[in-house]
């Protein structure tokens, strides 16, 4: 009976596995090899939470139980995130103020690239790139506006299953059909 508390339940196991794959594309070198996001703090964490967002608009768009993961997994990426600022060394005291703030701007371009997807065109886009991640004009601008339109009509071909069983959730950066 006592064992049952040490258990993992699967759908924490499924938005576990989910976090890494998206992790892992928010970590792809070549987003930040030809300039589509700086490589730093700030350009990680704008990374995870574009993967991130593309992930939940596709869980959005399911039937049961894709919203009750896409929560599980929104509790994932905050636990990691929290995680990681106690591990570069911002204090108990501070983390939650940290937390607060990035679940703000977390839920900021979640609204930015929602309604940048709506649109036909990738005007919207481009300025959601521009205000959230600091790409402005030139190439950079318009092919990382190209990788997020790829990504999430990529997202789009996958039911519930398939997503879960996919060893990669996103196309390859440098490879964008136009």
């Amino acid at each position: 009976m006592i064992l049952k508390l040490f258990r993992s339940r699967p759908r924490d196991d499924a938005a576990a596995s989910l976090f890494e794959r998206v992790n892992a594309a928010a970590r792809a070198p070549q987003l930040y090899r030809d300039g589509w996001i700086v490589d730093t703090v700030e350009g990680r964490f704008e990374s995870l939470t574009l993967h991130a967002v593309l992930l939940l608009r596709r869980l959005r768009g399911m039937p049961e139980p894709a919203p009750d993961l896409a929560q599980e997994f929104v509790d994932r990426l905050f636990l990691e995130i929290e995680r990681a600022f106690r591990e570069i060394g911002i204090g108990d005291l501070a983390v939650p103020k940290r937390m607060k703030a990035y679940a703000k701007a977390f839920y900021g371009r979640a609204a930015s690239y929602d309604e940048a997807l709506a649109e036909e065109d990738d005007t919207a886009l481009r300025a959601a790139v521009e205000r959230n991640i600091g790409v402005t004009g030139g190439d950079a601008q318009v092919e990382l506006a190209a990788y997020i339109r790829a990504a999430d009509k990529h997202l789009a071909g996958f039911d519930f299953d398939a997503l879960l069983a996919s060893a990669s959730l996103f196309p390859e950066p440098g490879v964008i059909p136009r």
